[in-house]
This record gives C-alpha cells, sequence and structure tokens, in this order.
C-alpha cells in the first residue's frame, strides 16, 4: 500500500494547532505581565512578559516553519534564539536603569500576575510535551515555556520577600536572573539550530 502522506498532514495540523493556542495564551499573558509590571514597577514582571513576547513570538514563527525544509526550520530557529538573546539582554538594561533610579515594586501585582502566568504556562508546557522531541523550531519553543516556568515561579518568590523585607532588591535579583537565564536558553537554541543547519546530532539524538 504507498504512503498517501496522511499521517503526515494531520501530524502538522496537531502541531499547528498546538502551537495557534500556545501563540494566543503567551500573547494575552504578555500583554497582561507588561501592563502589570509597568504599574507594579517591577522589573521581575517585565521579564517575565518579554520572556512570553518571546515566546510568542517563537510560537509564530513555529506555525510558519510547518511543513517547510529542514533548512527554514533551522534558520526559524536561529531566529527565535536571536529574539530570545535581544530581549534577555534589553531585560538586563532595564534591571540596571531601575536600580539607578530606583523603583517600588509592588509586592501584590507581582504574586498575584506571575500565579497567574504560571498556571497558564503550566498547560501550554503539558500541551507541548508532544512536540520536545520534535525538530529544531519545535523543540525551541518548549524551551521557551519552560523558562518561563522558572521565571514564574521565581517572580512569585520574588514578590514574597518584596513584602516580607520592604525592600526592591529581590525584585532587582529576579529580573536580573530572568535576563541572564533568558540569554542562556536563547545561547542554547542558537547552538542546536547551527548543529541542525550542519546536519549534526540534536541533543535527543536525531539528526
Amino acid at each position: 500500500m504507498s504512503d498517501c502522506g496522511c499521517h503526515h498532514e494531520a501530524k502538522n495540523a496537531q502541531e499547528r494547532k498546538i502551537l495557534t493556542i500556545a501563540l494566543a495564551l503567551n500573547a494575552t499573558m504578555a500583554v497582561v505581565g507588561g501592563i502589570a509590571g509597568w504599574i507594579g514597577q517591577s522589573t521581575g514582571l517585565l521579564a517575565d512578559a518579554l520572556d512570553m513576547l518571546s515566546d510568542a513570538t517563537a510560537y509564530a514563527i513555529g506555525l510558519v516553519a510547518i511543513g517547510r525544509t529542514a533548512s527554514f526550520k533551522a534558520n526559524a530557529a536561529t531566529l527565535s534564539g536571536i529574539a530570545l538573546l535581544l530581549l534577555g539582554l534589553g531585560v538586563l538594561f532595564e534591571v540596571g536603569r531601575r536600580v539607578v533610579y530606583g523603583a517600588e515594586p509592588a509586592s501584590g501585582w507581582m504574586i498575584g500576575t506571575a500565579a497567574v502566568s504560571l498556571i497558564v504556562n503550566m498547560s501550554v508546557l503539558r500541551m507541548l510535551a508532544p512536540l520536545k522531541s520534535g525538530e529544531v523550531h519545535l523543540r525551541a519553543t518548549w524551551i521557551f515555556t519552560r523558562a518561563d516556568i522558572v521565571a514564574n515561579v521565581g517572580v512569585i518568590v520574588a514578590g514574597m520577600l518584596v513584602f516580607w523585607l520592604r525592600s526592591p532588591i529581590p525584585d532587582y535579583v529576579i529580573g536580573t536572573l530572568i535576563g541572564l537565564y533568558v540569554v542562556k536558553e536563547a545561547a542554547s537554541i542558537l547552538v542546536e539550530a547551527r548543529r541542525a543547519r550542519r546536519g549534526g546530532p540534536t541533543p535527543n539524538g536525531s539528526s
């Protein structure tokens, strides 16, 4: 019996559906987190919102890459990594600016918004689980969301410390840590994308 390609089409349709839902959720939370971070004067929330915005970008690129060549997918992952790297550096710059000029982060905004983002990201990560062993542009989306969950927990803890210590320092610290983590994840994606472009083995053993 000849292969009609139906299985491949079904797989692409499933990937497209997952990424579309993930894109909508992350774009929404990026806007919510950004507004909350601005109102609450929290570098941690702003960093978290930028991280989720980068996720939304990755999902959009992943949608475009579905059904394209391996080279296109590697290039898409590279673009995602560069975007994430720039956002991470932007977060670190913003933290430095607020340390110099001062800020009064609101712990309630930090904890409440990060808790909602955590619930959303855990749901998205569960949806993306089938894609984490897929092609490089799909693994990038899973890595992005995993980073988000770490950031969400960090912001919640920082918010508690801001409330307890009556100091903005925990917010500066978590903003810095998220920025550094984002830069690290971006480097990981860029290395894997370059390996995929050269046709070498990827971390999960595929080529």
